[in-house]
């Protein structure tokens, strides 16, 4: 597409003035090298402040250590971040979760490799607003590893007319598909070999759009011992069904990246957003800690739910936020997560209609090392 090609000269102009202006400072010239295949899996998260800083605490990947996340503004409100020696010549998906305290969500444009590199490029707004320069907690990842059930890990990125990427855990032969559904802006999509006995595991879904202002999100779930069925619903910035490309990962007892098993993890699914106080999701396999400590949530007011993960904190980590449910409403977090020694605090997921803060129901997904 036009907008991509833009977008990917845009980040090429940006590299290129980057890097002469540190030969020039460093009196050194070097040869280019190509990239070097990297092992999968490759992963990496990271939380990015307004103005592109990226949050030292909060960021980790497959990469050695010693590597940092860099981010660069482009346009309003766009910003690109570079994970370090992971880059993809295709594949893999990338989640992104606005962080504010307004009605703000931030999108996915595009990801790709440059040299070693993979950049992906995120696009936040505001409700009413337009572009704005919002803070963003995101990931990427690429698996190509088998589970025994009851694991599980599955994902897809459509590309607004097909399968672009897509991995399923639980075969080689097994094929995840994609089917445009009844409605504008909404496509049923079937994980096979990745069933279960009712509801259990976590859903995460962010729309991919280089154009056009897009977010996307769970409108429904059937889960069955064959596979697991999802529609995924999309819409505008004035919440008009639209027909866009979105990414979607599917983890059971797994964490949202292919993170190694020392990583801590856990999820949960607000199926009732306006029980008062504090309770715990139900059906239980809709929540999950890896550290077999509790989860719990509590409302504190409307579009107030506070999460907490027992036992879970950890030094670099990172949250997802779903909405759940078939109207244009959309979740993000309302300020960066409270790790502690003996748990985390997500305070607060807040839901959107439009600019009014509503209880909606949410899945959200943490990660840490």
């Amino acid at each position: 597409m036009r907008t991509k090609d833009a977008m990917r000269r845009l980040w090429t102009a940006i590299t290129r003035t980057l890097c002469v202006a540190l030969l020039v400072a460093a009196g050194l010239a070097a040869a280019a090298t190509d990239a070097t295949a990297a092992e999968p899996p490759r992963w990496g998260f990271a939380v990015v402040r307004s103005g592109a800083v990226v949050d030292s605490l909060r960021q980790a990947g497959s990469w050695p250590d010693g590597l940092k996340v860099e981010a660069t503004p482009g346009g309003p409100g766009q910003v690109f971040v570079k994970f370090p020696q992971i880059g993809m010549a295709a594949g893999g998906v990338a989640h992104v979760t606005a962080i504010s305290q307004s009605a703000d969500w931030c999108q996915v444009q595009d990801w790709w490799q440059s040299g070693a590199d993979e950049i992906v490029a995120v696009q936040c707004h505001r409700h009413g607003v337009g572009p704005i320069a919002s803070w963003f907690s995101l990931t990427f990842g690429h698996s190509s590893q088998y589970l025994p059930a009851p694991q599980a890990f599955g994902y897809v990125h459509w590309d607004g007319s097909a399968v672009a990427a897509q991995f399923n855990s639980s075969a080689p032969a097994a094929v995840n598909t994609v089917e445009p559904w009844t409605a504008p802006g909404s496509w049923r999509v079937t994980l096979p070999g990745l069933g279960s006995a009712g509801h259990a595991g976590n859903i995460q879904v962010t729309a991919v759009d280089p154009a056009v202002p897009a977010r996307c999100k769970l409108g429904g779930w059937i889960a069955t011992t064959a596979a697991q069925s999802i529609l995924v619903r999309c819409h505008d910035a004035t919440g008009t069904p639209l027909n866009t490309g979105w990414s979607l990962t599917y983890h059971r007892e797994r964490a949202i990246t292919w993170t190694p098993p020392s990583y801590r993890f856990a999820y949960t699914f607000d199926n009732a957003p306006d029980t008062p106080g504090t309770y715990v999701p139900t059906p239980y396999p809709v929540s999950y800690n890896s550290r077999s400590a509790g989860v719990q949530l509590n409302r504190y007011g409307v579009a107030r739910k506070q999460v907490t993960f027992g036992d879970a904190g950890g030094y670099r980590s990172n949250v997802q936020v779903t909405a759940f449910g078939y109207g244009s409403e959309f979740c993000n977090l309302f300020a960066p997560w409270e790790p502690s020694s003996t748990f985390v605090s997500i305070r607060y997921v807040t839901c959107y209609d439009g600019a009014v803060q509503v209880d909606h129901p949410a899945m959200i997904t943490y990660v840490a090392r």
